[in-house]
């Protein structure tokens, strides 16, 4: 529990509500209410392209323990439209932490809920499929149930992810090269650091719909020295740099309205 935290409350389209504590921004969000089972990365996720205009539910419960770092982060900010949690750490330790969650979350603007029951949630949504919803945090003293009112209105007004071309916001708005290979504990000069690929044998031009850093480490690694290009990049200018290869990455929202995407495929 977080006692001193505002009364904030998640609202689903079918009228399920749950009431928790207020972390991360004030305000409201809403999107499409989605869960992760994975047990550790909580920053990975939410920054990760995929889960843009989705309020990610973490099963895991207790989160933040470790904190957040600038080298741990799947993209330049936090894509997820909110963060939905059991336990929020009170303490952070680790020593490769830079920020707690909370505030990371709230310099992002970005709001989160923590305090509900995210297995009910979880089994919810298992259930009754893909789910439409909103949090709304407020201020101390707040009436929870209006919060709820209110988050139920918003949860009912998000007309899902169909239809949505989410790639065209997420991507890189001009080309760059990627040259970062794999974090080592032990990089140069005994200190943690991603190692700098040299000599490479492949040149791989790769389409941003939503990539994750770690993909691109995993291809540079493997010897390919990446070009990587806007979504909407015509054929022709990829054909131009005479790649060995293209790459095409995963993102989020509905991919049928990309067509700029199968056009270039």
């Amino acid at each position: 529990m977080l006692p001193s935290f505002p009364p904030a409350v998640l609202a689903l389209a079918d009228g399920s509500i749950f009431s928790g504590q207020s972390i991360g921004a004030p305000g409201e969000t809403s999107g499409e209410v989605v869960f992760n089972t994975a047990l550790t990365g909580y920053q990975e996720i939410i920054t990760d392209p995929s889960y843009a205009r989705q309020l990610v539910t973490l099963t895991y419960p207790h989160i933040g323990n470790v904190g957040v770092n600038a080298q741990d982060a799947e993209s330049a900010k936090i894509y997820a439209a909110g963060l939905i949690i059991k336990d929020l750490s009170a303490r952070v330790s680790n020593f490769r932490a830079e920020d707690s969650l909370d505030h990371y979350l709230r310099a992002a603007k970005v709001p989160g809920i923590a305090g509900i029951d995210t297995r009910k949630l979880t089994r919810l949504l298992r259930d009754r499929g893909a789910q439409s919803g909103a949090i709304v945090a407020g201020k101390i003293g707040d009436d929870v149930d209006a919060l709820a009112q209110r988050a139920l209105t918003l949860a009912k007004a998000f007309s899902g992810m169909a239809g949505l071309d989410l790639a065209q916001v997420v991507t890189t708005p001009k080309p760059y090269e990627w040259q970062e290979g794999e974090w080592q504990l032990h990089g140069e000069h005994g200190k943690p650091a991603f190692r700098v690929m040299k000599n490479p044998s492949k040149r791989v031009v790769a389409y941003d719909f939503g990539v994750k850093r770690n993909i691109l480490r995993m291809l540079a690694e493997r010897g390919c020295a990446l070009t990587v290009v806007p979504a909407k990049t015509p054929v022709a200018e990829v054909l131009a740099l005479k790649p060995d290869g293209v790459f095409l990455s995963n993102g989020p929202g509905d991919p049928e309205p990309c067509d700029y995407a199968i056009s270039a495929a």
